[in-house]
């Protein structure tokens, strides 16, 4: 079925569309692709279906789970504090939380606990996803937590707990909640479609999450294999708790919820007005010097305790090039999500680049924003 499909994209860039259309021969079911080039939008696309069976088109305005694509929203959050001198990367976590001082965490900076190097990537003990919902109580868990190993001597990933830890500084410094501050410093004055906890109105217009197990495609992926040098803590890290796609990340509980390393619903254009407004300055929402600090190296090429792949991370909680899919650019940066959503900015060719979709990609498949990310750059 060919899929519909929606928007417009400057001559130039006709092959960006080309590529975006064929990825519905493979198992795109709907999705959506902004890019800015020097701060005009040079691509606005959008089509297929919000919903598994086919039956609903994707819109303009329709908004979807972009999973760990969230914490790029959270950065700029935390470097907004940076910009108006309330947070510094290089001071204690306890400065700004004093709780957090405990069982070993006394010395923790920011920089280290944005950049995944505080080992607080897992909770101590079992987690439902109910929990989740409950900021309280979960921050007891983390106040209370010991780092898994010496803090800042090694990175691993922390999926859920970072969302959390970042989120809890920004309510600290500002007694807002992540979602509302968020909201109120960046993305309603951007005009960004983008949230951290949606409200009944804006759920009406969300997409299904489709799990990577009802994938359609003419070959099958490669299976996934468990590697043999994997550290102990990644199932207690990637599976405490196990969060399903449909009837876990879809559900009304989870969407209203405010999980800022995971739960952040948003457009593709909406993505890429807030890449777009760090590059160029606007609205105050963060200077030259305040992002140039954010994106900092924190982690150089060194493998992830947790994702076993090796990753650049920057001080600000930002993925950084090589080997992330923004593009040739080394100072490139953003992050990604599990699924297949993709947010980045190149500040070196003024790009700000973002892709949302509900068909999550399994393993074994090359992911498709950096497909879309390398036939942009070859138009340029």
């Amino acid at each position: 079925m060919n899929p519909p499909l929606f928007g417009r994209v400057d001559k130039q860039f006709q092959p960006v569309k080309e590529a975006f259309q064929a990825l519905w021969r493979d198992h795109e079911v709907g999705a959506g692709l902004c890019i800015y080039l020097e701060g005009i939008n040079v691509v606005d696309l959008w089509g297929g279906w919000q919903d598994r069976a086919r039956t609903k088109l994707w819109e303009e305005n329709t908004l979807v789970n972009i999973y760990s694509t969230s914490k790029g929203l959270i950065a700029f959050a935390l470097a907004r504090l940076v910009q108006t001198g309330q947070l510094d990367y290089q001071h204690r976590v306890s400065e700004y939380w004093p709780e957090f001082g405990v069982a070993g965490k006394a010395e923790i900076t920011v920089a280290e606990l944005l950049s995944h190097q505080a080992g607080l990537c897992a909770f101590d003990t079992p987690i439902a996803v109910g929990d989740l919902y409950r900021w309280s109580d979960i921050i007891g868990h983390l106040t209370a937590a010991k780092p898994r190993w010496k803090p800042g001597s090694q990175a691993g990933y922390h999926p859920i707990t970072w969302g959390f830890l970042a989120g809890e500084i920004i309510r600290r410094i500002t007694g807002m909640s992540a979602g509302s501050f968020l909201k109120t410093a960046i993305t309603t004055p951007l005009q960004a479609d983008c949230y951290i906890g949606l409200s009944p109105q804006d759920q009406r217009r969300c997409a299904d999450l489709i799990g990577p197990n009802h994938v359609k495609m003419g070959h099958p992926p490669s299976k996934a294999t468990t590697r043999s040098d994997q550290h102990p803590l990644v199932r207690e890290t990637q599976e405490n708790p196990v969060i399903r796609p449909y009837a876990d990340a879809c559900s009304a509980a989870w969407r209203s919820a405010e999980i800022p390393a995971s739960n952040g619903h948003a457009t593709a254009k909406g993505l890429a007005k807030v890449y777009r407004a760090a590059l160029l300055g606007t609205h105050d929402f963060i200077g030259k010097a305040a992002l140039s600090s954010a994106v900092q190296l924190a982690v150089s090429d060194q493998s992830d305790l947790i994702l076993g792949t090796r990753m650049n991370r920057s001080q600000g909680g930002f993925i950084k090039n090589p080997n992330a899919g923004y593009g040739p650019q080394p100072n490139a940066f953003g992050h990604n999500g599990t699924g297949g959503s993709s947010a980045f900015a190149d500040p070196d060719a003024g790009v700000s680049f973002a892709y949302v979709a509900n068909q999550m990609h399994p393993e074994g498949l090359a992911p498709r924003a950096p497909r879309l990310a390398e036939v942009f750059f070859d138009c340029l």
